[in-house]
């Protein structure tokens, strides 16, 4: 990476963060490079993907531009003047008007340089504009928090307002017979439920009913907690209630069904909830998957991926045919790791097509196809249509059988970049898992390109402590001698106002393997996943506990969390 940003030269706030201690020299000049090709401000491009305190560098540039800087934390919503700037310019821009004083609009901005943000409110306005340095994280909240309040359509999300709330169903058949529930106490306790969910950064929630009691988890960073415990009466009221909402077939309780649920937040903000219900024992338990768009749109950089597996990553994408697996079990982030990568390729000039079960991000200029198996749409029958469909890139939602594995293959030796999921535990195991649904080693070899396994382990908040570990537990647990003898420390959880436990957001942990030519050897000659883990181990590609010890080196995650992750 630094002998390609050797020709630049650091100015301005780059230069001003290095000379700082904010970043080291390469950073900055990698930073610099990443931040103008993805066309945002370098100052949200290093808080975004965390490489630099975003207090410290709004101090920075405050410093370096001779402007005011303000701790949003202390400012009072109250005085923030309403509908003086337009949203769609809040948004643009980035700036958050604060407050008015006579002919003077002083507007809240991470980036010094945004001068085009000034000119365009001024003009838009008739004001004065004065700008205000503040820290980008909380910028980018604000902004949320005051598009949200200026939407009637939510009000402030209180209890009062709950109803309110605007929902879809799915894109269901119109057989099923779905009768409204008019029972405004059970809206609105659902409503909250969900509403609470997402602003708690929950990814699941669980409606589950059992003899005598009634519970509602949500899953937060990967763990499930209890929420609430409403009466076992209420139970048939709030499954029915969910599955009005997903356009359900209510007096149906005896088969799982799915839908989907779109809650219209305000008129800039929605979310989307896959829901499965299942008839148990006591009643129907009904989980919610929230899907939130915006993860796919994050870029690989805020992932986890360390340099050299994302180099893997991106030279498997940039090739024109060949076949990339993400492989891992269900919660494992694949999804989002896939779509990462489609959101890289979707340009005018690429043709994608999907096939999922069911599609759980919608994504503009990609072909996504729900398979429907009732109706004889299978991934197998879509891939064949896609096919006709003059493709250049397929997505595959899960490969599950022989028959999609071999349409999979063929595409991918004719042609397309193909890429998929399989449900196994490592990269070497997905390969055995090929052959042994019937592919044969052959078609392997010459097709598989890049294999990625990984996990998602809950990210150190930071509140975290540093803790001593003996040399010995640190060899027992997989360091090795070299790592300990350069120096390292290790964190612990605390815990505080802004996290759950010491943990706040998730971070992947991967193994990325190339198929190389002795990898590929290794296939056709049928060798078993201990063997073809070996030669990856040979040929240097990290595994999964590797990777994992790394994050804690980094600081990253605790080695109770690697050790929660991946076991061995």
């Amino acid at each position: 990476m630094a002998s390609s940003n050797r020709n630049v030269t650091l100015t301005g706030l780059a230069r001003r963060f290095v000379d700082d201690g904010l970043l080291d020299e390469d950073t900055a000049k990698d930073a610099f490079i990443q931040a103008s090709q993805n066309r945002i401000p370098l100052i949200t491009y290093l808080t975004q993907n965390q490489l630099a305190d975003s207090s410290k560098l709004a101090f920075s540039a405050a410093m370096e531009f001779g402007v005011s800087v303000m701790d949003l934390d202390a400012f009072l919503p109250d005085m923030m003047p309403e509908k003086v700037v337009d949203e769609k310019l809040v948004r643009k821009h980035n700036a958050l008007p604060l407050y008015k004083r006579g002919n003077r609009l002083f507007i809240a901005v991470s980036d010094p340089t945004n001068i085009q943000a000034l000119d365009e409110i001024k003009f838009n306005t008739g004001l004065s504009t004065d700008a205000i340095l503040v820290d980008d994280a909380k910028l980018r909240s604000a902004i949320e928090r005051y598009l949200e309040s200026s939407d009637s359509s939510m009000g402030d999300l209180d209890d009062a307002d709950l109803e309110g709330v605007e929902t879809e169903g799915g894109d269901q058949d119109d057989d099923g017979a779905v009768t409204e529930v008019d029972d405004a106490p059970i809206v609105k306790y659902v409503n909250k439920m969900l509403l609470d969910a997402i602003r708690g950064g929950a990814s699941d929630v669980h409606f589950e009913p059992y003899e005598k009691t009634y519970r509602v988890r949500y899953r937060t960073d990967g763990i499930l907690k209890e929420i609430s415990r409403p009466s076992i009466k209420l139970a048939p009221k709030i499954s029915a209630r969910v599955k009005i909402m997903a356009q359900l077939d209510i007096s149906e309780r005896r088969v799982p069904q799915d839908g989907r649920i779109k809650m219209k937040l305000s008129k800039t903000k929605a979310i989307d909830f896959r829901v499965n219900t299942l008839p148990t024992l006591w009643g129907e338990k009904i989980v919610l998957r929230i899907l939130d768009p915006s993860q796919a749109k994050l870029g690989i950089d805020v992932l986890g991926y360390e340099e050299e597996q994302k180099k893997l990553y991106m030279d498997a994408l940039a090739q024109p045919q060949g076949m990339i697996l993400v492989t891992g079990p269900t919660g494992s982030g694949k999804t989002v790791s896939l779509y990462t990568g489609l959101n890289i390729l979707n340009t005018p000039a690429i043709n994608i097509s999907t096939a999922e079960d069911p599609a759980e991000i919608n994504l503009e200029g990609i072909n996504q196809v729900n398979v429907n198996t009732r109706v004889g749409l299978g991934f197998a029958e879509a891939l064949r249509a896609f096919l006709r469909q003059d493709p250049d890139v397929i997505m595959v939602g899960e490969i599950r059988d022989l028959e999609t594995a071999n349409i999979a293959i063929k595409a991918a030796q004719t042609g397309h970049l193909v890429l998929s999921t399989l449900h196994t535990n490592s990269a070497a195991e997905t390969l055995t898992r090929m052959m042994n649904m019937g592919v044969p080693a052959f078609n392997i070899a010459t097709s598989v390109s890049l294999i990625i396994a990984q996990r998602l382990g809950r990210r150190l908040c930071s509140c975290k402590q540093p803790m001593d570990v003996p040399k010995d537990v640190l060899l027992k647990e997989g360091f090795t001698q070299e790592q300990i003898d350069t120096g390292f420390t290790l964190y612990r959880p605390k815990g505080c106002d802004k996290c759950t436990s010491g943990y706040k957001g998730r971070v992947g942990i991967y193994e990325v393997v190339k198929i190389t030519e002795e990898l590929a050897s290794m296939i056709m000659e049928e060798a078993s996943s201990i063997k073809i883990a070996k030669q990856a181990q040979a040929e240097g590609f990290a595994n999964l506990r590797q990777s994992a010890l790394l994050k804690v080196m980094q600081g990253v995650t605790s080695l109770e969390e690697a050790n929660r992750v991946t076991k061995d």
